[in-house]
């Protein structure tokens, strides 16, 4: 299809259904901003996938898009609220003197983690952090699991008595 014929063919679908597709939109949305942005949007995806769309499914094609394109944004609004809702709930829950706290002890548990011997800090990583099991931690280490075992007890006595002193 020629330019011109392509332009042709979407002036007269345009035409056609610009005013049935509104009010479908309009009654979707129940706003007139947002029913005019879903048919901009269904008419601008039809100029992209018009050689695809058979003649005479038009119609279907344009209703399916603005529901398809509404569906998506009350989706997306959605995801949108419940990040505020959860971003909202954790600085009520959480007094800023709370996250400096959480802060604080975070980089004093790290600090300790560090200082842990290489063999219980490499043990505690492994099972804590990557989340492997003490027979996959043997494996990888080429140790017993007995060996897990005990540089694991002795890593988290030391971070009990670190954690007493925090």
């Amino acid at each position: 299809m020629t330019s011109y014929q392509q332009e042709k063919t979407f002036n007269k679908v345009y035409q056609q259904w610009i005013q049935p597709l509104y009010r479908y939109a309009y009654y979707q949305t129940k706003d007139k901003q947002s029913a005019e942005d879903l048919v901009q949007e269904a008419f601008t995806k039809y100029w992209h996938k018009m050689s695809d769309i058979g003649e005479g499914k038009e119609k279907s094609y344009l209703y399916k898009s603005i529901k398809n394109i509404w569906l998506n944004k009350i989706e997306h609004q959605k995801v949108v609220m419940k990040f505020e809702t959860a971003t909202k709930r954790l600085s009520q829950v959480h007094s800023p003197e709370y996250l400096l706290e959480m802060k604080e002890f975070k980089a004093k548990l790290n600090l300790a983690i560090s200082n842990l011997p290489e063999g219980q800090r490499e043990v505690f990583l492994m099972n804590r952090i990557e989340g492997l099991k003490y027979r996959e931690i043997a494996e990888r280490l080429k140790i017993s699991q007995k060996a897990v075992e005990k540089r694991m007890s002795q890593a988290l006595l030391h971070l009990r008595k670190i954690h007493r002193k925090i």
